[in-house]
């Protein structure tokens, strides 16, 4: 069984190894002025790839075409994976650079 440290210390790998391939880190907050997710973003190539943290249970990550208007709300993506953090950040990245489209 993985301990919740686990996972965190995991995740937190992963998020520095999306740091040194270029990812820019927001940490947006809502209203009352509490983290509301953990946001990265490298545009690179033809492409844009976003991840979203909401939780260690619930992370969205995405590859875009550049041109794309709305990068938190996109209406076009080559690829998009939901779920826990630590698979989501795993596939992120596991794709390749080369894969524009």
């Amino acid at each position: 069984m993985t301990s919740s440290a686990d996972v965190a210390t995991r995740t937190t790998v992963q998020l520095r190894q999306l740091i040194e391939r270029g990812f820019q880190f927001l940490h947006p907050r809502d209203e009352r002025g509490e983290l509301a997710a953990v946001v990265g973003v490298r545009a690179h190539d033809t492409v844009i790839d976003v991840v979203r943290l909401h939780t260690e249970d619930d992370a969205v990550a995405m590859r875009m075409p550049a041109d794309e208007t709305n990068v938190l709300c996109p209406s076009r993506f080559s690829w998009q994976r939901r779920g826990p953090a630590a698979h989501v950040l795993d596939e992120l990245l596991e794709l390749p650079d080369d894969r524009v489209g």
